[in-house]
């Protein structure tokens, strides 16, 4: 019985700790509000009239309701087509990189390879030492990857940075369970599968949408290796908006139109068109990350 009282004395909060949680809770729900004024602003600006935004009458809340920027969007094929090879596109690099990641971490966890504590300094030293934009350009254009989808998915296929993490955490995982595997006649390649993959899910599915984000995001590379235009993505589509924004030229090669407040609003629903579908990827993998900030506390 005493125990019982202490044990439930124990779970008894003080008013000061009750006052620092809500405290916590407020400066959180702070910051997310902060970071959403930017994409409330965005939005606003996207659903009013092209009038209000020339006269700057639109702050977080739209003005003159007008879903037109956005009837054009969806009407464009250009738009259509780039969204949709963009999905496209990030999930075959995301699935590429993920298996380059795995293939090179899973290597190097094991003590006896050969040569291991030179892959490891080699594969470093890419992180710290890369050969530029011309040199790339001159090897890609040697293996004829210009122009060619193939630009877009090779070169960044893997991260370093990424492969560290993922190695990482197959460091943290027992020995114990790879050497029964092996007692038990499992070869690496059944292991990795077996073993090391299932347990690995929260690293799997953080890596994923770190390659995901930046993949969708990127444009630099089609900016630079890709002149045909039936494989820009949409972050390129969205750079050439925002140059023929203070460009006629480029607003008439790209098929833009050019009048100043329409050209506001449809800048602002195409980046709403490019944005929201990476960001309703993070729910899908929420429990993921929940998994991966906990997974140290129950770990002996």
């Amino acid at each position: 019985m005493q125990n019982a009282k202490s044990g439930s004395s124990g779970m008894v909060r003080s008013k000061s700790t009750k006052i620092g949680d809500w405290i916590v809770v407020f400066i959180c729900v702070l910051l997310i509000l902060i970071c959403l004024l930017p994409m409330l602003n965005l939005l606003a600006r996207s659903l009013s009239s092209p009038t209000a935004l020339m006269r700057n009458e639109v702050v977080l809340w739209p003005v003159g309701l007008n879903l037109s920027a956005y009837q054009t969007v969806l009407k464009d094929p250009k738009y259509t087509w780039a969204l949709g090879w963009s999905a496209i596109l990030t999930v075959i690099c995301t699935i590429v990189s993920m298996a380059m990641t795995v293939l090179c971490a899973y290597p190097l966890i094991y003590d006896h390879l050969k040569g291991r504590k030179f892959f490891n300094t080699l594969i470093i030293l890419t992180m710290y030492f890369s050969a530029g934009t011309i040199p790339n350009f001159l090897l890609y254009k040697d293996l004829n990857l210009l122009d060619k989808p193939l630009v877009l998915i090779i070169p960044n296929c893997l991260s370093v940075f990424n492969m560290i993490v993922m190695r990482s955490f197959f460091y943290g995982i027992p020995d114990s369970l790879r050497e029964s595997a092996e007692i038990d006649g499992a070869n690496p390649i059944r292991i990795l599968v077996s073993i090391y993959l299932p347990l690995s899910t929260a690293v799997l599915a953080t890596l994923s949408l770190f390659y995901a984000v930046g993949r969708w995001n990127g444009y630099s590379d089609a900016l630079l290796f890709m002149n045909n235009r039936t494989y820009y993505p949409i972050q390129l589509l969205l750079y050439y908006i925002l140059t023929a924004m203070t460009s006629i030229e480029v607003a008439t090669q790209e098929g833009f139109n050019s009048t100043p407040g329409l050209s506001e609003t449809l800048k602002a629903a195409t980046v709403m068109f490019a944005t929201v579908p990476i960001l309703l990827i993070y729910p899908w993998l929420q429990k993921y990350f929940i998994a991966g900030v906990t997974i140290g506390a129950i770990k002996e």
